[in-house]
């Protein structure tokens, strides 16, 4: 388990639920990759985008890791549930997928509960 790639989620969440667009890109690769079932885009410019349209504070839940991967619970602000599965590269963010719930994102990524940090 690496606490680096922990805390990054964590800020990355932090910044994204404070629609802090800067930190959110420090906390991210140039070319980060941001999809869901809907479709993918890439780069800074479609991850401020994203933000800016993002309905409110973001709770993260249980967290899973394993190898640069982070699956993280969350409850949005409309109180649903939904799931993302990170990938973290030297303190960034490279790809975020959001997932329907916890289940799909540990099956994407190939985590179990064993991995909950």
């Amino acid at each position: 388990m690496s606490t680096s790639e922990i805390a990054t989620v964590l800020a990355w969440h932090d910044a994204l639920s404070e629609k802090n667009l800067g930190t959110l890109a420090e906390l991210s690769s140039d070319d980060i990759e941001i999809g869901d079932a809907d479709g993918a885009a890439q780069g800074l410019d479609a991850l401020h985008e994203w933000a800016r349209g993002f309905p409110g504070p973001v709770t993260t839940g249980r967290l899973f890791v394993h190898g640069g991967t982070v699956v993280a619970e969350q409850t949005l602000a409309d109180g649903t549930t939904a799931a993302s599965a990170f990938r973290v590269v030297h303190d960034q963010v490279t790809s975020v997928f959001r997932h329907d719930d916890l289940a799909a994102a540990l099956a994407a990524t190939d985590l179990t509960e064993d991995d909950q940090a």
